[in-house]
């Protein structure tokens, strides 16, 4: 059975097709209240439902959010998107979900995309990249972003800017002090561990992975420590799991303790799983910590150090919403670093 149309409503009432869009799609400009109740009762009878793009067109506004991150899978994401839900439902808009794997050319065509079913406003989460193989993808972005705000569109960007956007109207970042944490982080380890210590960290060119690793190297010397050893891998789990063999290899030959740092929680969960066929347990054969404080580290073993970050407060504040405070963190070290003599296996 074919939808109902406007025109059959406004038939069916006895007005324009006019003043049936003004009634059903939210115009400013209202008909008498008798005329809209027959509108209304008439769209009732024939099961018609309102075009949005209409709609948006009428109203000046979609009552949509667009929200691009990486990978939704990702419990660091999901947390952001759940803060962005949130701040939607206080605005009485929904969100529109796109999981791009951090390419600069998904996203622009995410936003584009966004843009033609005229979002109000666009949510980006995930590290900004300046590797060359981004450049063009860069570039396409940040011509998209500043297309869609110049007309009038609003754009929320965590942790660092759109490499190459110019615009600066209806364009904000939310700052999370990724290198302050990683430095305290260090020095709360440093205080403890006597070993070396060693970083684990995505490809060099993400900013928040290159954020926390020079924080790292900045508490550890500020402690009077050595630099750490730095490996690169994938800036996810997998990549976590895949430095495993070597680091393996790496404790087995090292004279000292490691304290391994992966960037994120969800390296340090790969690596942890990684090193367990290997025969090498955390804490008894080496610490590590990561960094986030992701919701799914309550049912990881053993309990993994980190720094917490308050992940749906930055959805919420991407989204706009003026309630919600800046962006702290706070170290939290458990037991994943403790020596073996404050811990058994």
């Amino acid at each position: 059975m074919a939808a109902s149309t406007l025109s059959e409503v406004a038939r069916l009432a006895g007005v324009s097709l006019a003043t049936a869009s003004r009634v059903l799609n939210g115009s400013a400009r209202k008909p008498a209240e008798d005329i809209a109740e027959r509108v209304r009762e008439a769209a009732d009878k024939l099961g018609y439902v309102p075009n949005a793009q209409a709609q948006a067109l009428a109203k000046s506004s979609s009552g949509l959010i667009g929200l691009i991150v990486h990978d939704i899978a990702d419990p660091y994401f999901s947390a952001i998107a759940r803060g962005v839900q949130e701040a939607a439902r206080q605005q009485n808009r929904m969100v529109l979900l796109a999981s791009t794997s951090g390419a600069p050319h998904d996203e622009k065509e995410a936003v584009a995309a966004f843009a033609a079913r005229r979002a109000d406003s666009i949510v980006i989460a995930g590290s900004r990249s300046v590797r060359a193989e981004d450049k063009q993808g860069n570039a396409e972005l940040a011509a998209e972003l500043d297309r869609y705000c110049r007309n009038g569109g609003h754009v929320g960007v965590v942790g660092h800017p759109v490499v190459g956007a110019s615009t600066t109207e209806g364009y904000h970042v939310v700052q999370v002090p990724n290198e302050e944490l990683a430095a305290g982080l260090a020095a709360e380890l440093a205080a403890t561990h006597r070993g070396e210590f060693l970083i684990v960290a995505g490809p060099e060119g993400l900013y928040t992975s290159d954020d926390r690793v020079r924080g790292f190297q900045r508490g550890l010397a500020e402690a009077g420590r050595p630099a750490a050893e730095i490996v690169r891998t994938g800036f996810n789990r997998a990549g976590g799991y895949d430095a495993g063999p070597a680091l393996a290899a790496r404790i087995r030959a090292s004279k000292e303790r490691l304290c391994i740092f992966a960037v994120n929680d969800v390296m340090a969960i790969g690596v942890t799983a990684a090193l367990r066929p290997e025969g090498i347990w955390i804490p008894r054969d080496a610490t590590i910590a990561g960094f986030d404080d992701i919701e799914t580290l309550r049912d990881f073993r053993p309990a993994l150090s980190t720094v917490h970050l308050p992940l749906e407060d930055i959805g919420r504040l991407a989204a706009g919403d003026p309630d919600t405070p800046p962006v702290s963190g706070a170290v939290k070290l458990r037991r994943s670093t403790e020596t073996p003599v404050d811990s058994q296996v």
